[in-house]
């Protein structure tokens, strides 16, 4: 929460998600790449919590290394870490947004 400050200046879970470097950052025209935005936006301390976070849930959450296990078989193993946080980085924005606790099924439905 203090890396982020107030949740408000965020217009959704995308910009959010985005400013915790859990999303690429890749520029698409006509579904062609057309280049790389600037990787380095963002705030590199909450990339890093969010991996040590999906770390961590592997190890203690069933529903996460469920989702962990299916996205390792189509990608690999960075991918899937990064997935993880990326669901966590969502799941943390709606719990600053909405007040609520952490709801692992909401999270991994």
């Amino acid at each position: 929460m203090l890396e982020t400050g107030t949740v408000a200046r965020f217009s959704g879970v995308g910009q959010f998600s985005s400013y915790c470097r859990c999303v690429e950052s890749v520029r698409q025209s006509n579904g062609r790449k057309k280049g790389e935005g600037n990787t380095r936006n963002g705030n590199a301390y909450l990339a890093w919590a969010f991996i040590e976070a999906a770390n961590f849930a592997l190890r203690q959450c069933a529903p996460a290394r469920g989702f962990y296990e299916r996205k390792q078989r189509a990608t690999n193993r960075i991918v899937a870490i990064k997935a993880v946080a990326h669901k966590l980085a969502r799941a943390c924005y709606y719990m600053l947004r909405e007040q609520q606790p952490f709801d692992v099924m909401r999270c991994y439905a």
